[in-house]
């Protein structure tokens, strides 16, 4: 420590000793990098629109936000609505937008200086000098990390915010693809019940016109008997698609954040827009556009920085200091600079002795860097082979929809009526018309079935590939001719 003495004078200079320190205090300020400011512009610009969390450090942070009053869905929502409801109101996906910005407010945290160290001395016995007795001295340093540490840090710390944000594009994706696959069960829930009343209806004629013969005597009483157990089995499997509807309405709504007993109406519609696009392009978009993918893309990146900064450690850090002593007058009458106050500047550096532990943590950033490139490239192999499986079960059921819609459930009624047609000469008998009618009842679930797995495997692919493949305001109804359940007594064909 270096001590120079202030100028003889007959006062002391306080305006030199607070302009050392207010020196060294503004040295403290940084100013945020152009990776820090662009990631919370991110983060801000998505708040704005969705959260409008309140401002940092306010009461409001501690407490759960206030809920809104619960949305009723019309006849009309589509799935873009539920959609925008989840995307606001599901806690999952608010927990995730809160890591991520809690993964933003470390940045900050890690690239400014620590904070300087005040220090107080005082002298139980003063120190007795010529100019006068020292009785007590006060000091403020401050600790400077080597060149580029700073830096550093926040470019892992920036790194790993973006690992935040990518995750949380992750959750929104996953929870799209749940809210999705939920709606369109509960499509085909609202298609099957449509279905099997409307094979009930044609059962129950199909009754009538049995004891109608019988009572001719046209027919046998087994046929009645036939088709009243028919009519049970139809009777049953109605109810328990019912039954079904509250569990499908309390899943929909446990992702929209809603009371699992709100009402939700019966999905209207259902898009079977085209895909636009061959298996490369998916693969590519997969390769670029998948947020797990770019979840370990920055991780990789983190771990990088994380070597650099480890390499850092070799070097040592910079302590500045300044320290100011109160001494007494002189006991002597006469002598020249009685009282002055010394003010004294140190500097001192950690010596990195150590260089084990340096290569060490040297060490495992590599094998982290190295852990983080392969987790990525398994994680792409399997997400590839994940996206051609949805791919086949896509095509696969593209194909079934125009095989049902256009060709097994056409020749489905067309055997119905010719069955019919049959037992009203006499030339097929009731068993015939009952399956028939039963052959009739599986394509049409076949159907609805398989326009739900498209859905489902498109909305598979889109989570995949991090992107909307079809816009979901413009839907086609492809059944318009089928009732909804709620339809009163739906007509039934009468062969």
């Amino acid at each position: 420590m270096v001590t120079v003495n202030a100028p003889s004078q007959t006062h002391r200079r306080p305006d030199v000793r607070w302009t050392m320190i207010g020196l060294l205090v503004a040295s403290l300020a940084g100013c945020a990098s152009t990776e820090e400011r662009q990631a919370f512009e991110d983060w801000v610009q998505l708040d704005r629109t969705i959260y409008h969390t309140p401002s940092r450090g306010t009461a409001a942070n501690l407490q759960d936000a206030s809920v809104e009053p619960e949305a009723s869905f019309t006849d009309q929502a589509a799935l873009d609505d539920y959609l925008a409801y989840s995307a606001i109101h599901n806690p999952g996906l608010e927990a995730a937008f809160n890591r991520w910005k809690a993964a933003l407010e470390r940045i900050p945290q890690v690239r400014t200086l620590p904070d300087p160290r005040f220090n107080y001395r005082y002298f139980i016995e003063n120190v007795e000098t010529r100019v006068g007795p020292q009785r007590q001295a006060f000091g403020l340093s401050q600790m400077f990390p080597w060149f580029g540490k700073l830096d550093l840090r926040g470019g892992v710390a920036v790194e790993a915010a973006r690992v935040a944000q990518a995750r949380y594009e992750a959750e929104k994706l996953i929870l799209f693809f749940k809210v999705k696959k939920a709606y369109y069960e509960y499509y085909y829930l609202a298609r099957a019940i449509a279905v099997v009343r409307e094979n009930r209806d044609l059962v129950k004629y199909l009754e009538e016109v049995a004891r109608t013969r019988f009572k001719a005597a046209t027919t046998g009483h087994p046929d009645v008997i036939r088709a009243q157990v028919e009519l049970g089995k139809l009777e049953d499997r109605l109810r328990s698609l019912e039954d079904l509807r509250g569990p499908m309405v309390a899943r929909l709504n446990a992702l929209m954040n809603r009371p699992s007993q709100a009402p939700l109406p019966w999905p209207q519609q259902i898009s079977e827009e085209p895909v636009a696009v061959n298996d490369e392009q998916l693969l590519d978009w997969l390769k670029t556009g998948n947020p797990e993918l770019a979840a370990l893309q920055h991780q990789i990146a983190q771990q990088r920085e994380s070597i650099r900064l480890a390499r850092k450690d070799y070097y040592p850090d910079l302590t500045v200091g300044v320290d100011y002593i109160d001494t007494g007058g002189a006991v002597m009458s006469g002598v020249s600079d009685s009282g002055n106050d010394p003010i004294s500047v140190g500097v001192s550096i950690n010596i990195p002795l150590w260089r084990d532990k340096y290569d060490a943590a040297v060490g495992e950033s590599l094998a982290r860097f190295g852990a983080a490139t392969k987790a990525r490239v398994d994680r792409q192999n399997t997400l590839e082979a994940d996206l051609k499986t949805a791919l086949y079960y896509f095509y696969d059921a593209d194909r079934k929809i125009n095989l049902y819609r256009d060709t097994l459930v056409p020749k489905a009624k067309q055997s119905i009526k010719a069955t019919e047609a049959a037992f009203r000469t006499g030339t097929a008998n009731f068993i015939d018309l009952v399956d028939a009618e039963r052959v009739l009842l599986e394509f049409q679930l076949a159907f609805e079935r398989a326009l739900t797995d498209r859905g489902n495997r498109l909305a598979e692919i889109e989570t995949l590939v991090g992107r909307e493949l079809v816009d979901l305001t413009d839907t086609t109804r492809l059944n318009n001719e089928q009732p909804t359940p709620d339809a009163a007594n739906p007509g039934v064909h009468k062969p």
